[in-house]
């Protein structure tokens, strides 16, 4: 079984989307991610990836049955494309700081065969992170949080517990004031090491092994 990604181009009509789920169910696929959105002239594009395909031949040619379906174009799924992402979210000083390591980190492995990408966003206030903290659960492909800031806790805390308990993601946070850091399975002081440790943390290539340091560990 695979893993694909499928861009389907529709009639925007009512009742489409329930036909492409159902033919999806009826081949035992799984849906990770959708986009949708309405192109011009009634357009509808669907942009879908699919886990645990068995027959991607036989479920692409039943959705092309579907009356209002016009296309159906194929991909490689964003996992195998993309890779693995690290969100880094924090003050701009401390974000840019561990990115600096991380991407240096990531260059390092993805020459190996990885493909690791960084993503940063600069925030402050508490109620503006913990808000991008919990919209990471809706994100594809993340398999690490970095927390760089100089004080965090509060709302920031139950949004960190929440989307480690739905998505056994990795949380790697600077050493700082703050109840978070209770919940953070690395707390690193120095933000250019910070980066290198959550891409080693992900790296499939990497022989560092985050769960055999245990929780809340320092550094």
């Amino acid at each position: 079984m695979n893993d694909y990604s499928i861009t389907i181009i529709t009639d925007e009509k009512k009742g489409v989307l329930d036909d492409i789920t159902a033919v999806i169910s009826n081949y035992g696929a799984n849906i990770s991610y959708t986009h949708l959105y309405v192109e011009k002239n009634n357009v509808g594009s669907i942009n879908l990836e699919l886990e645990h395909v068995e027959d991607i031949d036989g479920l692409i040619g039943d959705l092309e049955k579907i009356p209002e379906v016009k296309s159906v174009e194929l991909h490689g799924s964003q996992l195998d494309i993309y890779g693995k992402r690290i969100i880094i979210v924090g003050g701009g000083a401390q974000v840019s700081q561990v990115a600096m390591g991380a991407i240096t980190e990531a260059d390092r492995h993805n020459i190996r065969g990885e493909r690791i990408s960084i993503d940063t966003i600069p925030l402050v206030g508490e109620h503006n992170i913990a808000e991008a903290v919990e919209a990471i659960s809706r994100l594809p492909r993340v398999s690490a949080l970095v927390l760089a800031g100089s004080l965090m806790g509060g709302k920031i805390t139950e949004s960190v517990k929440q989307v480690k308990k739905d998505n056994n993601l990795i949380v790697i946070s600077l050493n700082m004031p703050g109840s978070v850091t209770k919940y953070a399975d690395l707390i690193v002081t120095d933000p250019i090491q910070a980066g290198v440790l959550a891409v080693m943390a992900i790296a499939d290539t990497a022989v560092f092994d985050i769960s055999r340091l245990g929780d809340n560990i320092k550094f």
